[in-house]
């Protein structure tokens, strides 16, 4: 299993929201919707470049502007942020399972480190994070090195996504994609399973998208060929 993490396990867009248009008043503007909506689920080099842009000061450095959304992000993921509808029931039911399990995010080290903390720091074998790889989302390098990462066939490897950046690098990737629109629509696509939300998604479901082939398993959970059970009831964030 491969997770996305903002705006699909976690109601973290929100946060950023409040970040960008702070960011952007700290520098005398203001951030422009069709801006925001641009910035969803690509790295923080491209977001930065996007409002930049946006607020027509285009010399200003991106790592700077990255630290400072970063640092303000931070403070926020420490108090405010919550689990998005029937994701916290999906994860527990993945890890009860002992399916292996990767965060592959856009997001960076530092402030995913903080997100661990609501996430569970053993809830995932494996994380990837927006500055760990050479060519973000979009680019299917995340998918293809939290694959490796697992040791599992990227064929073998559902992703959860809620952006069309996130649901174009897990397909490239060759991953199958249960896809759950949050801040930006999502178009239908082969090979992407459109839901509204996580919640009621079991093991089953899950296990169906890569029909015939079972969800991988940990060499100590049972025969390679074992059907998955079912999750537990949704959770209620």
């Amino acid at each position: 299993m491969l997770f996305d993490m903002d705006g699909t396990l976690v109601d973290s867009e929100r946060l950023w929201d409040v970040g960008l248009q702070e960011l952007a008043a700290h520098y005398g503007g203001t951030l422009s919707e069709e801006a925001r909506l641009a910035m969803v689920g690509t790295s923080m080099g491209v977001s930065m470049e996007i409002l930049h842009t946006d607020l027509a000061q285009p010399w200003r450095d991106p790592a700077v502007s990255a630290a400072w959304l970063d640092r303000r992000v931070s403070e926020m993921f420490l108090t405010d942020l919550v689990w998005r509808p029937g994701a916290l029931a999906l994860v527990t039911a993945v890890r009860a399972a002992s399916v292996p399990a990767a965060l592959v995010t856009s997001t960076r080290r530092a402030v995913v480190e903080i997100a661990l903390e609501t996430l569970g720091r053993d809830t995932f074998e494996v994380v990837v994070c927006g500055d760990e790889v050479a060519a973000p989302k979009p680019d299917p390098e995340p998918y293809l090195t939290a694959a490796r990462l697992l040791d599992v066939p990227i064929a073998r490897c559902v992703a959860i996504e809620d952006s069309p950046a996130g649901v174009a690098s897990a397909l490239a990737a060759g991953a199958a994609v249960l896809a759950v629109p949050h801040a930006v629509p999502i178009d239908p696509a082969d090979g992407v399973r459109l839901l509204e939300t996580l919640t009621g998604v079991d093991l089953e479901l899950l296990a169906d998208l890569l029909a015939p082939l079972d969800l991988p398993r940990r060499p100590d959970a049972g025969s390679p060929g074992t059907r998955l059970p079912a999750a537990p009831g949704p959770d209620r964030p």
